[in-house]
C-alpha cells in the first residue's frame, strides 16, 4: 500500500509520460494483461488510457489491471490512469520511493 507522499511522488514522475497502452473496445484481454505485466516489470511505472469504446470506466480498468498484475493504482484522472509495481529483482529497481514516516 502506498502512502499519499509516495503517490504524489509517483504522480510527478508519470506527469511527463505518454500513454503506453490503451484499453479499447476489446476490453481487458489476456494479451493486454500480459503486456502490462511485462511493461511494469521493465519500467515499474506506466500510464494507460481507457477509450470510450472500452465499455468500462478508467477506474474499473485500473482496478482490474492492478489486481491482475499485482500492481498499485496510483491515480485515475479522466480516461488516463497510472500503475506502479516495483521490479521483482531489487537490483533492477529504478524508482526509489520516499520513506514512510515512523509513528511514535
Amino acid at each position: 500500500m502506498l502512502t499519499s507522499k509516495q503517490r504524489a511522488y509517483l504522480r510527478g514522475l508519470a506527469n511527463s509520460m505518454n500513454d503506453l497502452f490503451q484499453v479499447g473496445k476489446g476490453g481487458i484481454t489476456e494479451n493486454l494483461i500480459t503486456q502490462t505485466d511485462e511493461a511494469l516489470e521493465a519500467r515499474e511505472l506506466i500510464k494507460l488510457r481507457c477509450l470510450e469504446t472500452a465499455g468500462i470506466t478508467s477506474r474499473e480498468a485500473a482496478d482490474i489491471l492492478a489486481e491482475r498484475c499485482r500492481a498499485n493504482s496510483v491515480q485515475v484522472i479522466g480516461s488516463k490512469f497510472i500503475l506502479y509495481r516495483p521490479a521483482s529483482d531489487p537490483k533492477k529497481r529504478k524508482i526509489e520511493l520516499p520513506a514512510e514516516k515512523k509513528r511514535k
